[in-house]
C-alpha cells in the first residue's frame, strides 16, 4: 500500500503495524516517536496501530547530545 513517510512516498506492506514500519525502517521503537495523519501513536500502541494507504507518517527519532 502507499503511503507518505516523512513527506515522501512509499510502499509498505498491506495490514503494517507502526511496529512493522519500524523494523522494515531498521529503526528502534524506544528511540523515535510516529505521528499518523498529525495524531501522536503511543509507544505501548506501535504493535496494533495498523497503518492505513494513503496515511501520512511522522517518525522522528531522538538524538543524545552535550
Amino acid at each position: 500500500m502507499r503511503v507518505t513517510i516523512n513527506g515522501r512516498a512509499e510502499e509498505i506492506g498491506d495490514g503494517a503495524s507502526v511496529a512493522d514500519l519500524l523494523k522494515q525502517l531498521k529503526l528502534e521503537p524506544i528511540r523515535v516517536a510516529v505521528e499518523i495523519n498529525e495524531d501522536l501513536v503511543p509507544r505501548k500502541e506501535f504493535p496494533d496501530k495498523r497503518i492505513e494507504e494513503g496515511d501520512r507518517i511522522e517518525v522522528v527519532t531522538f538524538v543524545g547530545g552535550g
